[in-house]
């Protein structure tokens, strides 16, 4: 039965015209979906087929995925099926197809974390994404392609090829969630569950053209819990608000596996989406912290200039907001060391030797460490967020570029160079880390096109625990500014 406040008035709205059409399917929102198995346009098993077939086709070049279970995707079509046919649907997702990143556990699939040295055994347990999603009725998939560790800045799917972004197969969809922001985008499943412990959910969807949102930390709960230096914050990754709203509805609520997590919200997130900006006080900035302004391209600055537009038009009061907050990146990249050293420790030299030279330098560099570096950079944190929280007194939202560019291209494999930036994209000031660091709610949504056609995004942040408007923001610009723009995917063939 449907629950978490959710009433069957979506469900029942009809199906588009297109469900009919089998290539048109893997393209269908979750909503459509859920409406046209309500309606019984549409099976679960039909849905699921051609999500599969055109994994199947296209995932070799594209990377997106780790591992796919398709007879365990089936037999889950199967089995909702027949609870639509009966008139009984599990949750908010049954039948929908969905993926998770390769450091969330699957019962069932192996956990590689997208390394070579984690073992190949299946996982027991289910982390509490996947038990959420499970408990909903949805469909896994399987696990997508995650920079190893979540720790670098690209990933690559099960035959070793690195993930491309669908825009341009020459150019990174970012990372560390790369194979779930790519798969969305190129209709390999309208939904994907991520993690962003520095960007990883917000950066990787402005370069591939969806929607990403890292939830307050807490929100959604993370088992074995996050507590070091930057947490991993859970969270959707979608082609529109609604939907990525209708997956963090299913992944929020409590676990007792997570002691960090926060009390379930007691109404929907979705009841709030179509409400009026009239009067929200929105701070815009391209200079967050005392690292100075950051450089944009053109394209993306124009499309940071249009969504200012576009917000003002919305009804909000949108004015230059000057942060001064600490320079956030020094912080970012001693926690983010901090945390690699201790990742490796528990591997033995044979394994060890199997990790990447990324990750490797840069843990290299947290064990050069002292208690004192990483105690001063945890209460640089959390003065990062005291100042934050005082901005938030002057407005309720900020408003940056997700990215200073559009995705840039893929690394050449050229090993790091002892001594160099461990991770080029945190060594480089950007926007999304700093609101890891302060562990609030933010957003990244499609803004436009950079003059050679690739996407960009802007980020929405707001006060801790504030994810409802957030959404509700979100939402409101993207009904604006236009709907998901698919890629061509001409280099797939499709």
């Amino acid at each position: 039965m449907l629950s978490a406040g959710m009433s069957t008035q979506a469900h029942r709205a009809a199906a588009p015209a297109s469900a009919s059409d089998p290539e048109a399917l893997p393209w269908l929102s979750a909503s459509d979906l859920l409406a046209g198995y309500s309606s019984g346009e549409l099976s679960p098993v039909t849905v699921v087929d051609a999500v599969l077939a055109r994994i199947a086709s296209f995932d070799d070049r594209l990377a997106a995925f780790a591992l796919i279970d398709a007879a365990g995707a089936r037999a889950a079509a199967q089995a909702s099926a027949e609870r639509w046919r009966q008139g009984a649907p599990a949750g908010l997702l049954d039948g929908v197809p969905v993926s998770l990143k390769d450091l969330l556990a699957v019962a069932g699939l192996p956990l590689r974390r997208g390394s070579r040295a984690t073992s190949e055994v299946p996982s027991a347990e289910d982390s509490p994404a996947a038990a959420r999603l499970r408990q909903h009725g949805a469909v896994i998939l399987g696990t997508t392609a995650t920079a190893e560790f979540g720790l670098g800045g690209h990933a690559h799917g099960a035959s070793g090829e690195p993930t491309r972004n669908p825009w341009d197969p020459a150019r990174t969809p970012g990372g560390s969630s790369s194979g779930a922001v790519a798969a969305v985008a190129a209709g390999l499943g309208p939904i994907a569950v991520g993690t962003d412990g520095g960007g990883s959910i917000r950066v990787p969807a402005a370069y591939s053209g969806v929607v990403g949102f890292k939830p307050s930390f807490g929100r959604v709960p993370h088992a074995p819990a996050s507590f070091i230096g930057v947490p991993a914050h859970v969270g959707p990754i979608a082609r529109s608000v609604a939907d990525a709203t209708l997956l963090f509805s299913v992944l929020t609520g409590p676990d007792a596996r997570d002691p960090f997590h926060l009390p379930r919200q007691a109404e929907g997130w979705h009841q709030h989406l179509s409400e009026p900006l009239t009067g929200l006080r929105i701070g815009f900035t391209t200079a967050p912290d005392a690292a100075g302004p950051r450089a944009l391209d053109p394209g993306t600055a124009a499309a940071f200039h249009e969504a200012i537009i576009v917000l003002r038009s919305l009804g909000a009061r949108v004015d230059e907001a000057r942060l001064g907050l600490p320079e956030a990146g020094p912080v970012q990249r001693i926690l983010a060391a901090g945390r690699a050293a201790l990742t490796i420790r528990a591997f033995p030299p044979e394994q060890r030797a199997l990790i990447g030279p990324e990750v490797l330098e840069l843990a290299r560099a947290g064990e050069s460490l002292t208690a004192v570096d990483y105690l001063e950079a945890e209460a640089a944190r959390v003065s990062l967020a005291e100042a934050v929280a005082l901005a938030h007194q002057r407005f309720d939202l900020l408003l940056t570029p997700t990215a200073p560019t559009s995705a840039p291209l893929l690394p050449t494999g050229v090993p790091v160079a002892s001594g160099a930036p461990a991770k080029p994209g945190w060594s480089t000031p950007g926007f999304a880390s700093i609101f890891s660091l302060t562990r609030q709610p933010a957003i990244s949504v499609p803004a436009g096109r950079s003059p050679d056609g690739l996407p960009v995004g802007i980020q929405l942040v707001g006060r801790f625990g504030d994810d409802a408007l957030v959404l509700r923001a979100a939402h409101q610009f993207e009904q604006r500014r236009g709907p998901f723009a698919r890629p061509s995917l001409a280099w797939l063939g499709g």
